[in-house]
């Protein structure tokens, strides 16, 4: 029992400082940005409706929409968009149409994920730094300079890994969340009758009373959700309860004394304003608290940054991105990963960002419109695992379902007020990169329909040839194909320059499924061939890591014993070659063609020893 309880208080904390990092930061500029915007008339009445505003968001959002639905919707203990969408498109497997239609939406809220990985470290590290000008004004030209240190520094610690330092995220954020509490009780202290704001009524008396106002001020309210997806994405690092437990427990309350003590502040003293997070401390804890700012900025970044190669890695193995080098940066935990390419991509965006928009404020007109999008999208997936995969009653499903659609069509209705302010940089990141996907899912099809169509039939080829075999030499070959049942050009171009056959031939085809895991009873499907010749598909879910060697140890028990010193592995190196046929727009065939050429070694992805691989080469018109 007491080992119970131990796990699960470390996970409660880990859930705290990775999950929450990124929502325990935007209390450095949801307030300033929602007050400094112009829209709302500074008066004690709008400070109360503000304030329930918030209160009421993240009650509505965070804590009925993720924490208690979302978080249901679990796959295999996986969560994430990429989970969900796998999760929604099965249920509707039988409605070919739904189907590619909810896929196409899913692709496009992952793809907006990396718009929304821009921002979020920008703003989040921008607003903490920026607590230098309060200390004073004459920080205000090293603010740009000292984050792109900071964000360089981050980025430049990820090929180690974060299994050292990353014990201490929990205990950091902790720290954080309960300094958020005391700068606001503090506050509160001053002018208790602030708490009167936890009553909706004063959310509705704004909203009442200033419609207009109210839907301009969403796209700046929303600033207080960031990372919510958070919570969904990290369900399967930390589980339901220990997520559920910090947020109730520890992240909302000391969320909502912080907010409020900004409240109370700012009808004492208007003009904090400009800053009221840091205003709200002593003078002497300024640098200290601009110093642990920073450091809880990193870790909100540290999460987004890790979520990123995480998705990379799931959108690749589901064939929607080419292969990227992926090392391993831990030999207990495979899902620490360092993706080089992602990771100097995701910082060479970042620091675009920072350096074209300069400051927190203006970064906050570029926040909000990937982000509310991507909770669309969250929530018209889950009405279909609900409708389908739970299979509970239309009217249950549309109430489940329909206030959080109304209520985050509005937040993304008013973002869309930000679109030439700078809401078209993460839409522009998002695009592109879902263009990315979208070519190279459709150019891979084009390829497997070409080689289908040219391909020769295993069985019979196998029966024709061995009616007058090669030379069988000593060891196995195992020939890498896409599509079970045909010759693999390897094995031809083998047969043509070499003349022989090995003693043991294995067809081997991976298939990655859109489930999270594929466990070892179901990792090999196994058909005899005959002739010391089998077919053999490995099977993997989306955080599976592929080793393909590993895999085929199975075949021990099947009448196939491999020894790894007599393993060769053949694979064709295909060269995709664009024409004027049908199929893609001729620049998306290009692009395609550069992508696959640009593509990781499927040697590597495939965790092939680099001394038993052979590469034979083919073309490959498209």
């Amino acid at each position: 029992m007491s080992s119970s309880k131990s796990s699960l208080a470390a996970l409660t904390l880990g859930a705290i400082g990775v999950v929450y990092g990124d929502i325990g930061t935007s209390v450095l500029y949801a307030i300033k940005e929602i007050f400094g915007s112009g829209h709302v008339p500074f008066t004690h009445a709008n400070v109360y409706g503000v304030l329930s505003i918030v209160f009421w968001t993240l009650t509505v959002i965070v804590s009925l929409k993720y924490v208690v639905l979302v978080l249901r919707a679990d796959n295999a203990g996986e969560g994430g968009l990429i989970a969900m969408l796998a999760l929604a498109s099965q249920a509707v497997k039988d409605q070919p149409r739904t189907r590619q239609a909810l896929l196409a939406v899913g692709i496009f809220g992952t793809a907006l994920f990396y718009g929304d990985g821009v921002i979020t470290p920008a703003i989040s590290v921008l607003s903490a730094v920026e607590g230098l000008e309060v200390v004073s004004p004459a920080f205000k030209n090293y603010v740009v300079p000292i984050t792109l240190v900071v964000l360089f520094g981050l980025f430049s610690v990820q090929k180690r890994g974060t299994g050292g330092i990353g014990k201490l995220f929990g205990p950091i954020t902790v720290l954080w969340f309960f300094t958020l509490a005391a700068l606001g009780v503090a506050q509160i202290v001053e002018h208790p009758e602030i708490l009167a704001a936890l009553s909706p009524h004063h959310a509705w008396r704004f909203l009442w009373t200033q419609p207009g106002t109210t839907f301009i001020i969403l796209g700046a309210v929303v600033l207080c959700v960031t990372g919510a997806e958070a919570l969904y994405a990290d369900l399967g690092h930390f589980g339901k309860r220990p997520i559920r437990l910090a947020w109730f427990s520890v992240v909302m309350p000391c969320l909502t004394l912080n907010y409020f003590g900004q409240g109370a502040l700012l009808l004492d003293d208007p003009t904090a304003v400009e800053n009221p997070f840091f205003r709200m401390a002593p003078g002497w804890s300024l640098l200290p608290l601009v110093g642990l700012a920073t450091l809880a900025t990193v870790i909100a970044s540290q999460a987004l940054i890790t979520g990123a190669f995480s998705v990379t890695k799931q959108a690749t193995q589901l064939g929607y991105l080419p292969r990227l080098k992926v090392l391993h940066t831990s030999v207990r935990d495979t899902g620490q990963i360092y993706m080089p390419f992602v990771n100097w991509a995701l910082f060479v965006a970042i620091v675009l960002a920072v350096v074209m928009f300069r400051s927190s404020t203006n970064l906050a007109a570029a926040y909000g419109i990937a982000v509310t999008l991507d909770m669309l999208i969250t929530t018209v997936l889950t009405f279909f695992v609900i409708r389908y995969a739970w299979r509970y009653p239309l009217w249950l499903c549309l109430a489940a379902t329909g206030v959080f659609f109304v209520v985050d069509l509005a937040f993304f209705a008013s973002n869309l007020l930000k679109l030439f302010d700078g809401g078209w940089f993460p839409l522009l990141i998002g695009g592109v990169v879902f263009m990315l996907m979208m070519t190279w899912k459709q150019g891979r099809s084009l390829m497997m329909r070409k080689q289908q169509a040219e391909a020769l039939d295993l069985d019979s080829f196998m029966q024709s040839m061995l009616i007058a075999p090669p030379v069988r030499v000593p060891g196995t070959a195992v020939f890498l194909t896409p599509e079970t049942g045909a010759v693999p050009n390897a094995l031809l171009h083998n047969l043509k320059h070499n003349k022989v056959l090995h003693e043991q031939n294995l067809f081997v085809t991976v298939r990655h499924h859109e489930i999270p895991w594929v466990g070892l009873d179901k990792r090999l499907s196994v058909q005899p061939l005959g002739h010391d010749c089998w077919q053999v598909v490995i099977h993997y879910g989306f955080k599976n890591d592929p080793d393909v060697p590993k895999a085929l140890q199975l075949m021990e028990g099947r009448g196939c014993a491999l020894d790894p010193m007599t393993t060769s592995y053949f694979l064709s190196r295909d060269v995709v070659t664009p024409t004027l046929c049908s199929g893609m727009a001729p620049w998306r065939e290009k692009l395609f063609a550069q992508m696959h050429h640009n593509a990781g070694a499927a040697a590597e992805f495939l965790n092939l020893p680099s001394n038993a691989v052979i590469e034979l080469g083919s073309k490959i018109e498209i």
